[in-house]
């Protein structure tokens, strides 16, 4: 019997496994749908702040390991010409376009490595190879070679060592028809020869203290017409400082005669490397001229 202001319910019902939900329905947390939950609800913002935690903390942890191993990794000589490598090749790059600035910047660290290893044949202690942008790359010595001979030997092992680098690109350009190759190969041939030039800080004016003083002087004036006819900031720089050289070396000659005593065998030897590197790098500059863009 109905009773006023009471409104009878439906008896409860379960779903009929057949009977698919309407369109549009999901079940909720109702017990008769399924039972007990297998999962927790997941509440508003919490997968963004999973996510978040899991993009953030391998930076965090990165960011720590920097701070705490930092300055480890900068003292490693690999870190250090690495890392000046990619500064010079950026440098290179905005001039003449990626591919020859990474090229170029090779050929350079194969002339260096042939210093570095007549050094170390030597036993003499010497630091990885330092790029500097548009003045190449310099290597530290904690001592100097024990006299003239020895450091003629540490001079003209870049150029050979260089040298061989650049007739590899040669070769290789010839072999492909890569004009980029021929180009870098051209660069690196003028670099090893201009590196021959006899003033210090140039290898060829290491190399000329195992000949005769007065290739000295020939260097400085030859750097001089070049300024002249060639004004560039990096050619007065050379000039300046194989100038002051030039005179520290002038001045200190008779302490240092016996640095410079070297047997005819020995000056003869440092004269054929160094006329024959001359004569081959100019033939080979002249076989190799391109004039082509790179960028």
């Amino acid at each position: 019997m109905d009773r006023p202001g009471v409104v009878d319910r439906e008896p409860d019902r379960r779903l009929d496994p057949v009977e698919a939900p309407e369109a549009g329905s999901f079940p909720t947390a109702d017990p008769s749908f399924g039972g007990e939950r297998g999962y927790e609800p997941v509440q508003p913002g919490s997968g963004l702040r999973d996510l978040f935690r899991r993009l953030t903390a391998p930076l965090v942890a990165l960011a720590l390991l920097v701070l705490k191993f930092g300055g480890l990794l900068l003292k490693l000589k690999v870190v250090t010409t690495g890392a000046s490598m990619l500064v010079s090749i950026g440098a290179y790059a905005w001039i003449w376009g990626l591919p020859f600035a990474i090229g170029f910047v090779a050929l350079i660290f194969v002339h260096e490595l042939g210093h570095v290893l007549e050094l170390r044949r030597q036993g003499v202690p010497a630091s990885a190879p330092l790029f500097i942008p548009f003045l190449g790359a310099v290597i530290g010595m904690k001592e100097l070679p024990d006299d003239a001979w020895k450091e003629a030997r540490v001079a003209l092992a870049g150029p050979i060592l260089g040298s061989v680098g650049a007739a590899a690109c040669w070769i290789a350009g010839e072999a492909t028809g890569s004009e980029l190759l021929v180009a870098l190969a051209f660069v690196g041939f003028f670099l090893n020869l201009f590196n021959l030039i006899p003033i210090v800080p140039l290898d060829g004016g290491r190399a000329a203290g195992a000949l005769h003083p007065a290739l000295w002087f020939a260097g400085l004036l030859l750097m001089v017409g070049l300024v002249v006819v060639r004004p560039n900031p990096i050619l007065v720089l050379i000039v300046v400082l194989g100038g002051l050289d030039l005179w520290r070396r002038w001045r200190e000659r008779g302490e240092a005669a016996d640095y410079y005593r070297l047997s005819v065998g020995q000056r003869a030897t440092v004269a054929v490397v160094y006329l024959g590197l001359v004569a081959a790098l100019a033939l080979a500059m002249t076989a190799t001229h391109v004039e082509r863009s790179f960028s």
